[in-house]
């Protein structure tokens, strides 16, 4: 690990673990939904759409603090691509919930379970992580960890999408796709973070 210099200021990793933490809420939202009545989506969704707006606007005051902070716990570009992937995961949870509801589903198959449950472990490592950035010695089985549950998703993923084409119609296979590749690409996100923070442990080390 190199030794630092100057003292680090945390905000910014505060920033990066709240961001973190929307999805683990977001999460559980698009749960809510896929096992809630149609009557119930619309204020679902609405709350999606709050915990994306908050998103947002912690990915901007990040923004803010890092043009404004003088000493950051890690290099600018590290943090802004930390906090981008973070608020990009965030954007494709929203819009698979709003798919759901505009495209007026009752249900998904087990499959989608599956994927945000894995996106659910992904978000509570990842909120540990970024709370942790200023001690990289710890977050290589974060990194390790977060990549498996990638494999993971991706087998699922191509399991689900086999399984819609053998047992759906053109029609429900074309709505169901479009929120399989929202899910399918919250994980890579969350696997581009695990990757952005191993390139960290990399140069720090």
């Amino acid at each position: 690990m190199k030794l630092r210099l100057f003292p680090q200021e945390p905000a910014g990793l505060k920033l990066l673990a709240q961001l973190a933490s929307q999805i683990v809420l977001a999460t559980g939202t698009l749960s809510e939904i896929l096992g809630a009545p149609a009557s119930e989506n619309a204020r679902l969704v609405e709350d999606m759409h709050n915990h994306e707006a908050k998103s947002a606007e912690l990915h901007f005051a990040l923004l803010t603090h890092m043009r404004t902070s003088f000493v950051n716990p890690l290099p600018r570009e590290d943090m802004y691509a930390l906090s981008r992937f973070l608020n990009e995961a965030m954007e494709k949870l929203d819009a698979a919930a709003e798919l759901v509801t505009l495209y007026k589903l009752d249900r998904l198959p087990r499959r989608a379970a599956d994927q945000l449950e894995i996106i659910s472990m992904q978000a509570e490592l990842t909120v540990d992580a970024m709370r942790n950035l200023d001690n990289l010695d710890d977050l290589e089985d974060y990194w390790i960890e977060v990549l498996r549950l990638a494999k993971r998703a991706e087998r699922s993923h191509r399991v689900w999408v086999a399984d819609m084409l053998t047992e759906m119609k053109w029609s429900p296979y074309a709505r169901n796709r479009d929120i399989a590749e929202q899910l399918v690409g919250v994980t890579r996100d969350m696997r581009r973070i695990a990757t952005q923070v191993g390139s960290i442990i990399v140069k720090e080390s």
